[in-house]
């Protein structure tokens, strides 16, 4: 007589698990950035109880002073510092996956140094002082030198073309910084206005959410279509081709989504480094490497890490703030040195 077979004990599908895991992540980081969105507005320099946020908020025809801390201040400042962080850990995922380099930042490709480069041109010889005039500025510079950035790292002997526009990137991000530094220090002027700019900050800058929202909203959402195609992308050139992507036009697409992202990040708040960098490896560890799951994970790490840091500022010292600039840095340097040195969690 035969014995009876063990029990089998079903497995969910190694997709759906991959599926469902995603979901939950994604589901978590979005809780977070709600949470997020709720501290922003609630926590800062001036105490406004919660009873006094939530009658602020039903009554529009509030005219005292909190409410107009609230309305004019933390509110669009809270909103532009969740923008600009998903933008930037957009940024710096597409990025990572098209350069094939796991410390890339937005910075790379020299997109930041082109946003100061018009700046400072635009204080010298425009005499442009407003945050307006910076924010289009910073924009037409972002744009600019991406394009020379394609044009002279798709025409190199660097062994491929992602290798030569990350050679192309820092070469004309080093030239840009010298000549920004030689303009800067021969006039006071010049370099006050700038330091204002580049610093870095959310201080102030609620009026730039109007502006920068077409542009960096039209890029979220294009990047969120971008996960198949960097998925196949990551295969190789070879095998991209094979399964029929147009591995130029590809790349190029997505990388105008990514110079966008950062461009409008830039202009709206000054150069922020490190975002993009911690964000995308926090959802590539989490997710892991689907871009389907990781993109819409960075964007949502991205605005709680930024927010959250300008909300630090807000708290850590008791009278003024530490720009967010400089907190993310504070946050991103150990971080940064902690990757490099574990090589197993850097590859692609």
């Amino acid at each position: 007589m035969r014995s009876p077979s063990p029990p089998v004990t079903a497995h969910p599908p190694p997709a759906r698990t991959r599926l469902s895991r995603g979901a939950a992540v994604t589901a978590l980081a979005f809780a977070a950035v709600a949470a997020t969105l709720i501290a922003g507005i609630g926590l800062g320099a001036r105490d406004i109880s919660v009873t006094e946020i939530v009658r602020i908020l039903f009554d529009h025809g509030d005219q005292s002073y909190n409410a107009q801390v609230l309305w004019t201040e933390r509110i669009p400042r809270t909103l532009l510092g969740l923008l600009v962080g998903a933008a930037l850990g957009a940024s710096g995922l597409v990025m990572q996956a098209l350069t094939m380099n796991p410390l890339a930042d937005p910075g790379i490709l020299g997109i930041e140094q082109g946003a100061a480069m018009f700046v400072v041109l635009g204080i010298t010889f425009l005499g442009v002082t407003g945050v307006h005039g910076y924010f289009w500025l910073a924009l037409a510079g972002s744009g600019v030198v991406a394009v020379l950035v394609y044009l002279i790292g798709t025409r190199t002997n660097a062994g491929s073309s992602t290798i030569g526009l990350v050679l192309a990137g820092v070469a004309l991000g080093a030239v840009m910084s010298s000549l920004i530094t030689l303009m800067v220090i021969r006039d006071t002027a010049v370099y006050a206005n700038l330091r204002f700019w580049s610093i870095g900050q959310l201080t102030g800058r609620g009026k730039m959410l109007d502006e920068v929202l077409p542009f960096a909203g039209v890029a979220l959402v294009l990047a969120l279509f971008l996960g198949r195609t960097l998925n196949i992308l990551s295969l190789g050139d070879d095998t991209a081709r094979g399964l029929g992507v147009r591995v130029e036009r590809a790349r190029l697409a997505s990388a105008a989504v990514a110079v966008l992202l950062c461009a409008a990040a830039t202009a709206a708040v000054g150069p922020v480094a490190f975002v993009g960098l911690v964000a995308a490896h926090c959802a590539r560890m989490l997710t892991g490497p689907d871009h389907r799951w990781s993109l819409p994970l960075s964007m949502a790490v991205g605005a709680v890490l930024l927010t959250g840091a300008d909300i630090a500022g807000r708290l850590v010292i008791d009278h003024g703030e530490i720009q967010v600039g400089v907190m993310t840095a504070a946050v991103g340097t150990p971080f940064f040195v902690w990757l490099a040195r574990r090589r197993n969690l850097v590859r692609m």
